[in-house]
């Protein structure tokens, strides 16, 4: 089982009710699993939703978050722990450096610049942590159509493209999740030690 999980989200709500139903669960299983919560810190949208759910069911919450953020009075202030940094930069890298998996969840921008840097760093072999997208309501159903474009345009290579693992419900994602994980490879496990 996974120690702790890097989630992205939005820092809005969205449209519909299912997307804040959605992050409450997550929040639930991961502290249900025992599982510890990495996020971006923040006290806002989905972001608000999925860690206030994972302490309420008595799971640890560590959030990530730039000052400039904190001085905007954003930052979640009754997480297990807070860490403050100066960058952008630094808070994925430093959320990287506390998971072992990333989720991302609905979310705007942010959630796919965030989601697509790890999926880099896979593929560039900087480490080899299972990466997932919970598609809920087809949110993502486009996003998808479009990385399998990419591998039929020869943009993208199909081991590559299986680098994103996708579901609709929590469950089976951290199922597929925990199965990636095992099966990380011996040298890939090697490269991330390597550095």
């Amino acid at each position: 089982m996974f120690r702790r999980v890097c989630v992205f989200c939005g820092s809005s709500r969205g449209d519909q009710p299912l997307f804040s139903e959605v992050a409450r669960s997550v929040g639930r299983l991961l502290a249900e699993r025992d599982i510890g919560l990495v996020y971006g810190g923040g006290n806002i949208g989905l972001m608000a939703d999925l860690a206030n759910s994972a302490l309420e069911h008595g799971g640890e919450v560590i959030g990530v978050i730039p000052s400039a953020l904190v001085e905007r009075e954003l930052a979640h202030d009754g997480l297990s722990h807070l860490h403050v940094v100066g960058s952008m930069h630094e808070r994925k890298a430093r959320m990287a450096e506390l998971s072992e998996a990333f989720i991302a969840l609905t979310g705007g921008l942010g959630t796919l610049e965030e989601l697509f840097e790890v999926l880099t760093w896979a593929q560039l072999g900087f480490h080899s942590k299972p990466c997932g997208l919970l598609d809920v309501g087809g949110y993502y159903d486009n996003l998808l159509a479009f990385l399998d474009a990419s591998v039929t345009a020869r943009f993208v290579s199909e081991e590559d493209r299986r680098l994103l693992v996708s579901d609709s419900d929590p469950e089976r994602l951290l199922a597929k999740l925990l199965e990636r994980s095992r099966q990380s490879t011996p040298e890939s496990a090697r490269m991330e030690g390597a550095k």
